[in-house]
């Protein structure tokens, strides 16, 4: 037997209007017992703390929802054990975290703390020179970014007619008349997680974390991004029979929806593209949602969408590059200070945390 698949989220988007965050949502809806904010500079530690806690977690059988930083999918934001309403985050800019009810939920744990500060002043011109023109890459990747989202919305206004839509609600009604039988119970609860980034590694998806909550895959394959009328009529369905669903929007439009789980019904409804196509085994079904567009509109318009595509894929290219180059400033100034911070006090103020919450498991 494999090994189980990690759950991968993302609860920020680098999107056309800036960086998108719905971190409200991390622990939400439900009870909170635990919420730990973790304050500090570049390379104090977060991430450290953050996969020795999910780890521990782990060890003692608990599932873990590690959330993934947008910009940097190789680095964590958060750390969810759901079991436990509980979670480690990253509470520091651009998703600051403030306490609603200090010291009996939220508590800060400082990772500054952890700093050689003489060392670090010693350092300091060093330091401050790593970051010039950081903040000019991202406003030119957003830039990019907005223009591709107007061709894209440009591209659905063409396509996405009336009448598809209503093709697809007429094939979202089959779906759910087949998978979700209704449970006579109150309607499902809804949560947002992006399953998708656009990141200094380009456009990825994590389809693992599909396939470890969802046996049964639906790949909407979706070469224009139109599946978001069916998506959604598939994820009301599913809340009016009972079952709680989690929402995956469209890092490029956060309006829309680009994929949606099931998890009670081990069902998922995966979106795949030419340029991120479905990676797992044959999924359960496929939906051909280029099918469902007007086929002579197509045909009529083909140098148009073409064209379009290349336009589109061009403006997120030079939008990741810009974000590749952050990412190189960022390394070098984590660089800097790594040498300087006191790693011994992190593992041990992780353990802490990791023994405190293994008490109530």
């Amino acid at each position: 037997m494999g090994a189980t698949p990690r759950i991968q989220f993302y609860l920020g988007a680098n999107s056309p209007q800036g960086f998108y965050s719905i971190y409200e949502q991390l622990l939400a809806p439900g009870p909170v017992e635990d919420y730990f904010l973790l304050k500090g500079g570049p390379g104090c530690g977060k991430s450290t703390l953050m996969r020795r806690v999910g780890k521990a977690m782990e060890e003692h059988g608990l599932g873990v929802e590690y959330i993934q930083c947008s910009g940097d999918p190789d680095s964590l934001d958060a750390v969810h054990i759901p079991a436990l309403h509980a979670a480690v985050v990253d509470a520091t800019a651009p998703h600051v975290i403030e306490p609603t009810c200090p010291g009996a939920v939220e508590r800060y744990v400082n990772l500054g703390e952890c700093y050689d500060t003489p060392a670090l002043k010693a350092i300091r011109e060093e330091l401050t020179g790593c970051m010039e023109g950081y903040p000019e890459c991202y406003r030119r990747a957003y830039r990019c970014l907005a223009a591709a989202a107007q061709i894209e919305a440009d591209r659905r206004a063409l396509l996405l007619t009336s009448e598809v839509e209503a093709r697809m609600v007429k094939r979202a009604r089959g779906i759910l008349s087949r998978e979700c039988k209704r449970t006579g119970k109150e309607p499902g609860q809804a949560k947002y997680r992006f399953l998708d980034a656009i990141s200094c590694k380009g456009v990825q998806c994590n389809f693992e974390t599909a396939e470890g909550l969802c046996r049964r895959i639906y790949e909407l394959c979706d070469s224009w991004g139109l599946a978001h009328p069916l998506l959604a009529y598939l994820a009301a369905g599913a809340r009016a029979a009972g079952y709680d669903v989690i929402l995956c929007p469209d890092p490029m439009d956060p309006e829309r929806l680009r994929h949606v789980l099931i998890p009670a019904l081990s069902l998922g409804f995966v979106s795949s593209t030419p340029t991120l196509p479905y990676p797992g085994k044959r999924p359960y079904r496929r939906l051909r949602i280029d099918a469902m567009a007007d086929q002579e509109q197509l045909r009529r318009n083909k140098g148009r969408l073409r064209f379009s595509r290349k336009m589109s894929a061009a403006l997120v290219d030079e939008a990741v590059e810009a974000m590749a180059q952050a990412k190189a400033m960022h390394d070098a100034l984590e660089a800097l200070y790594n040498p300087h911070v006191d790693f011994d006090r992190v593992h041990a103020q992780a353990d802490a945390i990791a023994a405190e919450l293994l008490e109530r498991a």
